[in-house]
């Protein structure tokens, strides 16, 4: 499959079945996170692998009705940041997520992005907070995104070329 195939075939998937997902794909996709390109190569991202069934179940509570699909996940990865080692550490990160979105879906393991910077958690505090409390990550440590992963129950449709928002697209000027 080629790449712009892949980037088609990349879709949210939410709901997933009791397999679990086998530690090589878990090590390929942490593997694709580490290998995302970083301004100046600075890496500021640290990646904390959840596989433990109670603790997916806790962390369905880090956002208010959006993070749900944790509870059917048979692993979460949580991408947090030292911004002390770089001021774009949000880009970094998105790189990151974005690149183990697409490695997960190149093996078959559905994914979805569950944002957390900026978010709130079930219980009023923040997203962050709520996480740093259940996980230890430092306190000047910050929250980027949770990537939820599991064996497909069904994948979405890929998307078609022709359905495309082209009219985005603006040559020269705008």
């Amino acid at each position: 499959m080629d790449l712009l195939q892949q980037l088609q075939n990349r879709r949210s998937v939410r709901t997933y079945t009791a397999a679990p997902v086998p530690e090589a794909h878990l090590q390929a996709i942490l593997q694709a996170g580490l290998l995302s390109a970083s301004g100046r190569a600075r890496r500021p991202w640290e990646f904390i692998l959840v596989t433990e069934k109670d603790m997916l179940q806790e962390l369905t509570r880090c956002r208010e009705g959006a993070a749900n699909m944790l509870a059917g996940a048979s692993a979460a990865v949580v991408v947090v940041a030292d911004p002390d080692l770089t001021d774009v550490w949000t880009e970094d990160c998105s790189i990151a997520m974005a690149n183990m979105h697409l490695m997960a879906d190149s093996l078959g393991v559905g994914s979805c992005w569950i944002q957390g910077r900026l978010r709130k958690a079930a219980d009023g505090s923040s997203t962050e907070d709520f996480l740093r409390g259940l996980l230890h990550f430092p306190e000047h440590f910050r929250l980027e995104a949770i990537l939820s992963l599991g064996m497909p129950e069904t994948h979405p449709e890929p998307h078609t070329l022709d359905s495309l928002p082209y009219e985005k697209i603006h040559r020269e000027t705008w």
